[in-house]
């Protein structure tokens, strides 16, 4: 079996499932490490060869997560090849993923968001930032985001291609909505569909990379001595919700998580509505009963 001709056709596999580009740009990326490292051919790769492969990538210093993604393309490009009626086994088994670490998310408190954005001139930066702290949105999300998408009138924002391609709706608030407006007044004129455009240098008018996003992001970062990325707003959003009372259901499909378990990771950061819950439930418990204090001397 030729690898590069399977790996071709792999390619073609995955744009069939509707996989985003970057999903398959990173499955092929792995894969073509994965080929490269190879001295057989994929059908006679054992579960050996397997473990040996995972022990150079851990000698290349790589993250878990990332030793991860790699047996997750192998896995998937062999269960692609059995598909096409290839007799080969898989050489990545139950139990060859790496234990994770899962540290808590890290979100602002409000003096941090306060200051991050108090050193925000740009209107669309402060767009921009507004709909990642106040819409729960990923950078991505940002970056692909269509003026068509946007309900101001209703004050709902449509996210069409969610992480996953999966759609929903996030709703605006009306410190974002100010800055959205205040931001397309500035915009009006330009014919792309993208919400955010470049606005300077010889890319001026055309939409706004992920990076350059992010590029922003760091220079408030520095200039407001708080230290932030994308995801934070996002996770700071999750929190200040719980914090508020707001079902988890409802963070949930604000945020488009698949599992209520991933949401359920802001609970245990939201201190001060498990305060308030547990100051609330001691009281009803020691109404029924308090120790000690009807003992008589």
């Amino acid at each position: 079996m030729d690898i590069t001709d399977s790996m071709v056709s792999f390619r073609r596999h995955l744009k069939r499932k509707n996989f985003s580009r970057y999903t398959v740009r990173d499955y092929m990326s792995t894969l073509k490490t994965f080929a490269l490292w190879l001295d057989v051919p994929p059908e006679e790769v054992d579960h050996g060869k397997m473990v040996r492969f995972i022990d150079w990538l851990l000698d290349k210093n790589l993250s878990p997560k990332t030793i991860n993604c790699y047996l997750e393309s192998i896995r998937s490009f062999y269960r692609f090849l059995q598909e096409e009626g290839v007799e080969v086994g898989s050489p990545v088994k139950t139990g060859d993923a790496l234990r994770l670490s899962k540290p808590l998310p890290r979100f602002l408190k409000d003096e941090q968001v306060e200051l991050f954005f108090g050193k925000i001139t740009s209107k669309r930066d402060r767009a921009m930032f507004y709909l990642m702290l106040r819409c729960g949105l990923r950078v991505e999300e940002v970056a692909h985001l269509k003026l068509e998408a946007l309900d101001l009138r209703r004050g709902r924002i449509l996210v069409a291609a969610g992480k996953g391609a999966k759609g929903r709706m996030v709703y605006i608030s009306p410190d974002a909505h100010r800055a959205l407006t205040d931001y397309l007044s500035h915009r009006a004129g330009s014919k792309e569909k993208a919400l955010f455009l470049v606005e300077k240098g010889t890319c001026k008018g055309k939409p706004l990379s992920v990076r350059g996003i992010q590029k922003r992001m760091e220079h408030y970062a520095k200039k407001s001595g708080v230290q932030a990325c994308c995801h934070q707003l996002r996770h700071t959003m999750a929190t200040q919700l719980l914090n508020a009372d707001a079902d988890i259901t409802v963070v949930q499909d604000l945020l488009g998580h698949n599992r209520i378990g991933t949401t359920q990771r802001y609970c245990r950061v939201s201190n001060p509505k498990v305060q308030r819950d547990y100051q609330k439930a001691i009281e009803v418990v020691m109404k029924r009963t308090s120790p000690g204090e009807s003992v008589s001397s």
